[in-house]
């Protein structure tokens, strides 16, 4: 059988955690942070885990995940 390829763009963007989640960086920072809280800034540093629902998108993009 060939190998099957990865999607470039989810290789980029997610991670796979030892258990299996799907890690991703915080959504809404990149540009307009004066109109944000100070309280949602907080809260979007670092990453995050996808739900469920987008982890089964993302999945099946990257067949090689760990």
């Amino acid at each position: 059988m060939p190998k099957m390829k990865t999607k470039s763009s989810c290789k980029k963007r997610f991670k796979v955690t030892a258990s299996g989640r799907v890690k991703a960086g915080q959504a809404g920072k990149r540009h307009g942070m004066i109109k944000r809280t100070n309280k949602f800034i907080r809260d979007a540093r670092g990453t995050t885990t996808l739900t469920k629902a987008d982890e089964k998108i993302v999945k099946p993009m990257m067949p090689y995940a760990r």
